[in-house]
């Protein structure tokens, strides 16, 4: 098995336990994929539900780039939706979750189909 896909297993794992979300795998592993390389560096790889910046660059890079959504309040609220339902007490809260959360939360499955 790769290191690749260990993470996904890894994900998916979380999404369930921590989430309740069974993942579709065919588009959790697209998003680990358009995650790239961030996904092996232990600071890129985790996303601090508790930093500004950190949720700036969240919504400038993956919902307004990635994903084509236009800047609004909706993308705010989706943010802190996604981290309620990660769990503000988790510490640990995973990139590719992270994004696998918002692209369900926005209706956006189809930019990775």
């Amino acid at each position: 098995m790769s290191k690749r896909d260990e993470l996904i297993t890894k994900y998916a794992a979380d999404l369930k336990e921590k989430c309740g979300v069974n993942a579709d795998m065919d588009l959790l592993t697209k998003v680990v994929i358009g995650c790239g390389p961030s996904i092996y560096n232990a600071d890129a790889a985790t996303v601090s539900g508790s930093d500004p910046a950190e949720l700036a660059t969240v919504k400038n890079n993956f919902l307004i780039k990635k994903l084509g959504l236009k800047d609004s309040e909706d993308l705010d609220k989706g943010i802190a939706a996604v981290m309620e339902t990660y769990g503000k007490s988790n510490r640990n809260k995973y990139r590719a979750v992270v994004y696998y959360l918002l692209a369900t939360h926005f209706k956006k499955e189809s930019v990775y189909k």
